[in-house]
């Protein structure tokens, strides 16, 4: 219970001991002591995404967010490499920057699951392992998420031609065109552009789960996390 009283200090911003008369520490994790502990690690992981995301460069650089990529356009950029490997350095550079554009799109949707947790929602996060909380939120949001920005994406990759210039640097190969979903000679548009959204997606969830398992040693060690 005493590592309880540490995380209200925490979270209230004092020093105060604060006392509590709660029969059991699972009643005080579903409190909103305990949702509140929840909320701000995720919502700290959330705005660490965005700002990465808002930052071509730090998208670029970033690990978690290349460790995203879907295996299908991981494939397609091997390939590019032997054949074009500026051109790979350029979607890669125009993916980045679409990104930039979705921030506005899915942090407020991040944002309303996260004040839409509930008590069995905090309950599960207790009981499961470190990052529960993180797969809970991409369990609410994951579909969605991807379905509002894919147009937005697909808007900034037209607008940059990387389709074309893909198409291109390919003309007569197989393999992109049946990964993408276009005929033997074309990537498809659309295809690109999903694949492209979901590694924003997929990598700003890697970026909440680092976050929180960052620190939940200092704010989850409660929940036993």
């Amino acid at each position: 219970m005493k590592k309880y009283i540490i995380v209200a200090a925490l979270i209230f911003g004092t020093g105060a001991v604060i006392t509590t008369s709660l029969n059991s520490c699972t009643t005080l994790a579903t409190t909103d002591l305990g949702l509140a502990v929840i909320k701000r690690v995720l919502l700290g992981g959330i705005n660490k995404g965005a700002n990465i995301y808002g930052n071509k460069e730090a998208f670029l650089q970033n690990n978690l967010v290349d460790k995203a990529l879907p295996k299908e356009l991981r494939d397609i950029n091997t390939t590019l490499e032997k054949i074009a490997p500026s051109i790979v350095a350029k979607e890669r550079e125009y993916i980045a920057e679409a990104a930039v554009y979705t921030v506005g799109i899915s942090k407020p949707i991040l944002e309303s699951a996260v004040n839409s947790l509930n008590a069995q929602d905090v309950t599960r996060i207790i009981q499961g392992e470190k990052g529960t909380a993180t797969l809970i939120l991409k369990e609410k949001t994951q579909t969605q998420l991807v379905a509002a920005i894919a147009p937005r994406v697909e808007q900034e990759l037209n607008k940059y031609g990387i389709v074309k210039t893909i198409n291109t640097a390919l003309s007569g190969s197989n393999l992109l065109g049946s990964l993408l979903g276009g005929n033997k000679t074309n990537v498809n548009a659309g295809g690109l552009s999903m694949l492209a959204s979901e590694q924003i997606v997929n990598g700003l969830f890697n970026i909440i789960e680092d976050h929180e398992k960052q620190n939940s040693a200092s704010l989850l060690a409660p929940f036993g996390k």
